[in-house]
């Protein structure tokens, strides 16, 4: 069960822990309270990553996320359906999984690296390989 009825709060698709609300800006996104991966409703990955110091929302430790990256098969934790993976377009590497209808889970030290685009991380993209779908 990805959203916990009696809480009314979601659980983490990866880890299936519970999330709390962490909020930047006014932007309120869902934070694994184990793997501390990020849950970002609609657009709220993009919209975050324009605005100074949301990195801060990802404090999870990078190397943990990594660990959590190789499970891709994973439920939206809104409406249960599988998610899609996916990549970010300029920064290959980073990879996500996606729900066309909800939103986008990133697993600990992903937002952060998604909010730096450095020529490094076309080196990354190549050492890492390609995923199956690429976001817009």
């Amino acid at each position: 069960m990805v959203y916990d009825e009696a809480t009314h709060s979601l659980k983490c698709p990866k880890c299936g822990h519970g999330m709390e609300e962490a909020t930047h800006d006014g932007i309120a996104i869902d934070r694994c309270t184990h793997c501390v991966g990020l849950w970002f409703d609609d657009k709220e990955a993009s919209r975050l990553k324009q605005i100074l110091g949301s990195e801060d929302l990802d404090s999870g430790d990078p190397n943990e996320g990594w660990k959590w990256d190789s499970r891709d098969e994973i439920d939206c934790p809104r409406c249960g359906k599988p998610m899609l993976k996916s990549a970010d377009k300029k920064q290959k590497h980073i990879w996500w999984e996606v729900c066309d209808d909800h939103g986008v889970f990133m697993d600990a030290g992903e937002f952060t690296d998604y909010k730096a685009e450095t020529l490094l991380d076309w080196f990354r993209g190549l050492i890492k390989g390609k995923r199956t779908k690429i976001a817009p």
